[in-house]
């Protein structure tokens, strides 16, 4: 369960051992047409049962860990359950989900190519000060905004691709939003949003907002969701995209 996880077991060479997915995944193509097991109204331990499942691997989100943990323990089928809090737990989990299938040379192969492209992303941005950024996530549509918690994965990426948020110290608990005065105060040089083109073109018209140095200087780009907010081997295309974005030729 959950599009992370089921990208991961891909990266691992798992894929064609995945029985079923949940409504949410879509990476890559070829889960298109497995059978699903819950989605945006819950899950299913019935469907997993009848897909004779031998191992489950979840995050515990939306309540999917409280609701099939009991029943496929009952039945006696493994579950996995792993959390993606940072980049560091996305590589361990990389590994973690190799060992629980068998896939350990292929998973420890892959994270060594993941962190050696981002060694070489480092080693480009040596010197080099960090850029202010603030990365949109989210809009209630009434003035707030979502972004990237301290502590993730995302803001990792940030991090790791010569960024650094405005907003470092945002606190671990509860949604991480922001109101529109607070990012006018904090001022980003560069204003990313996660999401569609037409949300990136509508900040400038927000109030006040054509005053953000981003705004002025045309820094409002649009970055991929799925690089960004979907834990696993993507998230490195993300550092590097965003690297090249933030510093030009030197990156």
């Amino acid at each position: 369960m959950f599009a992370s996880n089921t990208e991961m077991l891909a990266a691992i060479g798992a894929l064609d051992r995945v029985v079923g997915i949940e409504a949410y995944t879509h990476f890559p193509p070829e889960v298109q047409g497995l059978p699903l097991v819950g989605g945006r109204l819950g899950f299913s331990a019935e469907a997993i049962a009848r897909l004779e499942a031998d191992l489950v691997v979840m995050t515990p989100a939306r309540n999917a860990a409280h609701a099939l943990t009991e029943p496929m323990t009952r039945i006696g089928v493994p579950v996995l359950v792993v959390t993606h809090r940072d980049l560091p737990q996305v590589f361990a989990n990389l590994r973690l989900l190799g060992m629980a299938t068998g896939q350990e040379g292929v998973a420890e192969a892959l994270v060594a190519r993941l962190e050696a492209r981002l060694g070489a992303v480092r080693a480009r941005l040596a010197g080099r000060a960090p850029v202010r950024v603030f990365m949109e996530t989210s809009s209630t549509g009434r003035g707030v905004y979502g972004t990237l918690r301290p502590g993730s994965y995302s803001f990792d990426a940030i991090r790791l691709a010569g960024g650094e948020s405005v907003f470092p110290e945002l606190s671990a608990n509860g949604p991480p939003l922001v109101s529109g005065e607070a990012i006018l105060r904090a001022d980003p040089a560069f204003y990313l949003v996660a999401g569609r083109p037409d949300q990136a073109a509508e900040v400038p018209r927000r109030t006040a907002f054509a005053a953000l140095s981003a705004v002025r200087a045309g820094r409002v780009h649009v970055v991929s969701r799925a690089q960004f907010l979907i834990p696993g081997p993507r998230v490195v295309d993300g550092v590097e995209s965003l690297a090249q974005l933030l510093h030009g030729t030197a990156a």
